[in-house]
């Protein structure tokens, strides 16, 4: 390591997240690294002519926020949809379309995020709503957890879908008495075809298919997409994120993301999985083992499979145990069976790849459980880190299964009906009362020894990790009976370094801030430790740095 830093920020309230050194004033970085940790003194020693200096003002320096689940591809092609989230009423919601149809003239599809279920009130969304809003030109809009979407009758006229048409399990085309769609779609296989005419199929191939662009994109196309991809990279770093963990993958994402590298270098660092559907065959695995084996770079990995078990639970697409408490003859359709899974979860364990679950459900939850216990049984235990995305329910006899089977418990803050973006209904009737005390069980899970991850799972919620961080702290029981699953500030900044870095296998090199760890940190606007959690929304990160590399600057 030379002894002359590139960079070193000094002023700093240094939160390093290291057990054995917790604060500090002021970090030198030297050649992507951390040259040293301590106090202003001793750092300015090692500042050299071309050093540069960042003043952190008295605000917190902490680790680069680790993003432990998001949709990089998907969530950077969002950010230039109509944003509804908040939005209520027939009337809101008819004022926001038109002005984003009329501001659009030439788009052949026009596609609006993030409304709620209950937009209408106690009233169902159908395209009838919706045509009466825009009639003549194609439309469709997202619940925030992007796992239902509502048409008007131009779009599904277009898509062919407004006959209906027979769908994989737990996908639906909602019909009406006429034996025509109503609109409503569910799940990414009735919703594809609709969402395909804005010309972004591409970007949600990591997502639906996991397969490859077919045909292949032009030279100008796949600009275009580099393009897309550079905003969701300057969007994550922007909110001090310095590490990505995606959860939905395809070669193409990889290949896009290392032209990026080749040209400019990123600005994060991201890892991104073979996402492998119900109706793959495992051979096709030989492709996760192939991109594993061919990225493995600090700056872009895979050596992940990304895995569906259900849906969420306001479609009743999540699989419970027990009936949903509003639908009490329904549990929901798993899209593998336990026999299934097992096998997928027996044969990836087998080849040194770690698995991550979507499963909401507590059904679910079991399910891939049982499959890691029969993994680990059949292969014997190694240090595998499988993890579990969401856990929005779990049954109490599961609970201690996490910490028993070293399974990684990967959960979002905002994602509590109330805690942050999310209204309570219809998720809690959904739920029941009976499953309140184990709902979204960051604190009984965590007190239960499992390690817990947190991230947005953008673009579902706000990727801000502060956001994330304020949820956790505030967050409140719905019924006073209910545990408390709220966490400390340090417990939460734990939960988007440390343990980020824990879940990837890169605790020895980053998620800390000590002397010869990855040069990833985020300097904010104000004192963390000082900050009412109430108001902690109101701290900005104001430097970025990735690599050594400051990748924004506010």
């Amino acid at each position: 390591m030379s002894s002359t830093a590139d960079l070193i920020v000094i002023n700093g309230r240094v939160l390093t997240m290291d057990e054995d050194d917790p604060a500090a004033e002021a970090v030198a970085i030297g050649g992507g690294a951390i040259l040293a940790v301590g106090d202003r003194k001793t750092i300015e020693a090692l500042k050299g002519p071309s050093t540069r200096i960042v003043d952190a003002r008295g605000g917190s320096v902490v680790p680069g926020f680790i993003e432990a689940h998001m949709h990089l591809f998907s969530g950077a092609a969002e950010l230039t949809h109509l944003q509804l989230a908040g939005v209520a009423g027939f009337d809101a919601l008819q004022k926001a379309i038109r002005a984003y149809a009329q501001s659009r003239p030439e788009a052949r599809m026009l596609v609006g995020q993030g409304v709620d279920y209950t937009v209408l009130g106690a009233e169902r969304v159908t395209r009838h709503h919706l045509d009466a809003i825009l009639p003549d030109r194609p439309f469709c809009m997202a619940a925030p957890d992007h796992h239902t979407m509502w048409a008007n009758t131009r779009a599904l006229e277009v898509a062919g879908i407004l006959q209906g048409r027979v769908l994989g399990p737990g996908n639906e085309i909602v019909m009406g008495g006429d034996g025509l769609a109503e609109g409503e779609l569910r799940e990414g296989e009735a919703f594809g075809p609709v969402l395909d005419l804005a010309g972004e199929s591409r970007v949600r191939l990591g997502l639906a298919t996991g397969g490859e662009p077919d045909p292949l994109p032009t030279p100008v196309e796949r600009a275009a997409d580099r393009d897309i991809m550079r905003r969701g990279l300057a969007w994550c770093a922007r909110h001090g994120i310095t590490s990505i963990q995606n959860m939905d993958g395809n070669l193409y994402q990889l290949e896009l993301l290392a032209e990026i590298k080749a040209e400019e270098g990123l600005p994060c660092r991201v890892q991104v999985p073979f996402h492998y559907k119900n109706f793959m065959t495992h051979d096709m695995l030989d492709k996760a083992s192939m991109m594993a084996g061919r990225y493995d770079s600090e700056w872009l990995s895979s050596g992940m499979v990304k895995v569906f078990y259900d849906g969420v639970l306001d479609s009743w697409t999540a699989v419970m145990v027990e009936p949903y408490a509003d639908r009490p003859d329904w549990v929901g359709e798993p899209l593998f069976t336990p026999e299934q899974f097992a096998k997928l979860a027996i044969e990836v364990d087998r080849r040194g790849l770690q698995i991550a679950v979507h499963a909401i459900g507590d059904g679910a939850v079991r399910a891939v459980l049982d499959g890691y216990e029969m993994a680990s049984t059949k292969n014997g235990r190694g240090d595998s880190r499988h993890r579990i995305e969401h856990i929005e329910v779990i049954a109490a006899a599961d609970v201690p299964r996490f910490a028993e089977l070293g399974v990684i418990a990967s959960m979002q803050p905002p994602h509590p009906p109330g805690a942050m973006d999310f209204p309570l209904e219809p998720t809690v009737s959904r739920i029941g009362p009976a499953r309140w005390p184990l709902s979204y069980a960051w604190r009984t899970l965590k007190n239960a020894g499992a390690r817990v991850v947190f991230a947005s799972d953008w673009p579902v919620s706000p990727i801000d990790p502060i956001l994330g961080i304020q949820a956790a702290m505030l967050r409140k029981p719905w019924a006073d009976s209910d545990p408390d699953q709220s966490f400390s500030l340090h417990e939460a900044l734990a939960a988007y370094t440390v343990e980020g870095a824990h879940a990837e296998f890169t605790e020895h090199r980053k998620g800390r801030l000590k002397r010869g760890y990855l040069a990833d940190l985020v300097v904010l606007s104000a004192d963390i430790e000082a900050t009412a959690p109430e108001a902690l929304h109101r701290v900005r990160p104001v430097t970025t740095i990735c690599g050594g590399k400051v990748t924004y600057q506010a």
